[in-house]
């Protein structure tokens, strides 16, 4: 599997935690997909329209044989299983899968943008992220993501709620 990439979810209607963990398992039931990491689970404000419920938020890095286009079909695909419709910009969602980086390539076409043109401005993405690699650099930009969120001012926002490790430890697929 040559291609490395990380991916957001979020949800905040019905049970949000099984959604991102259904979202996981089907990604991952795709046997060109191997999940190689994840951080733990946030709870976060809403952002952009505000008037909906809480978030939780997380992010996985995974290997696949897929290409970016491919993935990106698979997500759109978990979304629609697991009841995603979109109604209102930004708004309520049973999940959403966002597809922040593919290996260190810039990809620009009508359905897709990598990497994530607002990843860097989103602390619900960026503190998940660089708690799985802190250090990992994106493709045009100078600056590591551990520098990138500290000079995000609505960090406060995003709160852990599932740790990875330690007491209340997560691991997105149960044995």
């Amino acid at each position: 599997m040559e291609n490395s990439a990380f991916i957001a979810l979020g949800s905040n209607i019905g049970n949000r935690y099984d959604n991102i963990t259904s979202a996981i398992k089907l990604l991952t039931g795709n046997p060109e997909i191997k999940l190689v990491n994840y951080s733990s689970v946030y709870e976060t404000d809403p952002v952009g329209y505000e008037d909906q419920d809480l978030f939780l938020n997380m992010v996985i890095e995974i290997q696949t044989a897929l290409s970016a286009t491919e993935l990106l079909e698979l997500c759109l695909e978990t979304e629609l299983e697991l009841g995603r419709k979109r109604e209102i910009r930004w708004g309520p969602r049973t999940i959403d899968l966002d597809i922040l980086t593919f290996n260190q390539e810039n990809i620009e076409t009508e359905k897709l943008t990598v990497p994530h043109p607002r990843m860097t401005e989103r602390a619900f993405v960026m503190v998940p992220l660089v708690e799985i690699d802190p250090n990992h650099k994106i493709h045009g930009l100078e600056k590591p993501l551990n520098i990138l969120l500290n000079e995000l001012p609505d960090r406060e926002g995003v709160r852990i709620w599932k740790r990875k490790n330690g007491e209340d430890v997560f691991a997105p697929i149960e044995s």
